[in-house]
């Protein structure tokens, strides 16, 4: 697989290592321009992963509701330790899926690989969201942001460093020439044999839109 449950495993212990330094920092702060605090963000980032195991675990033909509800209450420490645990369920559930299992993401039917390398992509993404609001520095490796966008964005250019080109995959930022993308960018979350050589566009706004 391009994008292997060791790669979500490496991505959510790089996101606790990169962020406990900052556990007293001012978490109400925006995370980036995305519209949300880093303290709202990083509890996303939790949901996404059991959201995207609960999902791939049952086979679900359409959406279920959510399995973790925010406790805005809870020590940020203990927060960014659930970001590895969560993790670990979602590689769990990929690591005993076959590979024609499919369950619903409202981007696509999603396979095990394109659940995690979108488990990857909230990690990862949402890790630098959080860093810049918190004035922490944040380079993940370009090796593993190079696979994300293999397997998410194939219609991304190919001629940029990998985590600028993430960033801009995933509308954070301009990437040379190119402009910024629209809240309206979204993942190939089916296999890439499915993807009809169109970029795909998101129909609901995102969350996280400014």
């Amino acid at each position: 697989m391009t994008v292997t449950p060791d790669d979500l495993i490496a991505a959510a212990d790089l996101c606790r290592e990169t962020l406990a330094p900052a556990v007293d920092a001012d978490w109400t702060a925006p995370a980036a321009d995305i519209g949300q605090t880093c303290r709202e963000t990083i509890d996303h980032v939790v949901s996404c992963q059991t959201f995207y195991a609960s999902h791939l675990a049952s086979r679900a033909p359409g959406p279920l509701p959510r399995l973790r509800k925010h406790d805005p209450d809870a020590p940020v420490e203990q927060v960014l330790d659930l970001v590895p645990a969560g993790a670990a369920v979602l590689a769990a559930v990929a690591r005993g899926s076959g590979p024609d299992v499919r369950a619903f993401h409202p981007a696509g039917m999603a396979d095990p690989e394109g659940f995690l390398a979108m488990g990857c992509d909230e990690i990862i993404v949402h890790t630098g969201d959080i860093a810049a609001g918190l004035g922490v520095a944040f380079a993940p490796p370009d090796d593993l942001c190079a696979r994300i966008v293999t397997r998410l964005f194939p219609w991304a250019p190919s001629d940029a460093d990998p985590w600028p080109t993430l960033r801009w995959a995933n509308g954070r930022a301009p990437l040379g020439d190119r402009a910024r993308l629209d809240p309206d960018w979204y993942w190939q979350c089916a296999p890439l044999a499915e993807w009809d050589g169109q970029v795909n566009r998101r129909i609901n706004p995102a969350a996280w839109s400014p």
